[in-house]
């Protein structure tokens, strides 16, 4: 009861590639990088050890980018045609590459990655893959001319690589759609199909993750103008409690989540996001069981799986570690109160 999971990406040591920033490029190339990524997923394997973390993952050590990690290896890309969009709805701009033909998976993208951790992971493992949605936020279209057609296409090559994920040995595997938050009225229309079409014929877990973005701050400044209550969720949650998909993924430390959100997914599992990742500040784990304990007045218990709010990737990695740390304690400490 009460088990512990991280979103998605975790810092990379300085070694690997620059700290504290995205899409930073690798210091390493060839073997050494290879050496180095495995070296960086075996260090965090440890850290999560250590923290009491349940359900593990490599903390995206092998990519740079949880979007284009994936996209790099898919053919209909090009990659040298280089397009400024707005991402989220136009929060902010990106150089992003463009989609001028039918997308193809070439290859297993993570399948390397995964046999790697696979024996070196002494719990449950996740492996998080970009969501169609996100995908098609996130990448220039010159080819389909439709959002819904490039997002199905996309959760075809994502399926493909999902069962394959599973079948080496991943117990469960989450999509990461941030662009549920900036296109609420779309995720009932095509996005829970897309989904839907993702996780076809898999027998794992599987989760869909929905945060207010990465603490940088074009992230920071629109939360700062959504008001006293950032009510997108509930747009949406009923469609995804209806959905296939068994696990829900949300945005709750110090955030303006009417808690109350949580209600209508009443027939989920719940990743109550218990730890800021847009502050230095590391939460004592009093305050993340506060959290926890304030969200189970709307979740029962055994489907709470406490969680970050979203990827620790910009931060410094001792505060990261420090944050895994809270987290365990702090569900620990509820843990204790419900077994009286």
């Amino acid at each position: 009861m009460i088990k512990t999971t991280i979103a998605g990406s975790l810092p990379k040591p300085r070694w690997l590639a620059e700290p504290e920033r995205l899409w930073a490029p690798w210091q390493l190339e060839g073997e050494a990088l290879i050496e180095g990524q495995r070296d960086a997923a075996l260090r965090w394997l440890k850290i999560q050890d250590e923290a009491g973390i349940d359900i593990q993952s490599d903390g995206e050590q092998f990519r740079k980018h949880f979007v284009h990690g994936f996209l790099e290896e898919i053919e209909g890309i090009d990659w040298s045609r280089m397009t400024t969009m707005g991402i989220r709805d136009n929060r902010y701009d990106a150089q992003v590459p463009t989609v001028t033909s039918a997308v193809r998976r070439k290859k297993s993208v993570h399948g390397d990655g995964v046999k790697f951790l696979r024996p070196h992971a002494t719990r449950e493992l996740k492996f998080t893959l970009p969501g169609p949605m996100t995908i098609c936020d996130t990448i220039a279209d010159a080819h389909y001319g439709s959002r819904p057609e490039m997002a199905m296409a996309f959760a075809g090559l994502l399926n493909e690589e999902a069962r394959e994920l599973e079948a080496l040995g991943v117990d469960v595997i989450q999509f990461d759609e941030p662009a549920f938050n900036a296109f609420m009225d779309q995720v009932p229309v095509w996005g829970v199909d897309c989904l839907h079409r993702a996780i076809e014929g898999l027998r794992c877990k599987t989760a869909v993750h929905i945060c207010y973005g990465y603490g940088i701050q074009q992230n920071i400044d629109w939360k700062d103008s959504l008001g006293d209550e950032w009510r997108q969720y509930e747009q949406f949650f009923p469609a995804l409690n209806e959905s296939r998909i068994d696990q829900v993924s949300l945005e709750c430390a110090d955030s303006h989540v009417p808690l109350s959100v949580m209600s209508t997914l009443k027939d989920k599992e719940v990743l109550v996001g218990a730890i800021n990742v847009a502050t230095n500040e590391i939460e004592t784990p009093e305050k993340v069981a506060a959290t926890l304990r304030a969200a189970m007045e709307f979740v029962d218990p055994e489907r709470l799986i406490a969680c970050t709010n979203c990827g620790l990737a910009p931060l410094p990695v001792r505060v990261a570690e420090g944050k895994l740390m809270a987290l365990g304690a702090g569900a620990e400490i509820i843990r204790k109160e419900l077994a009286g």
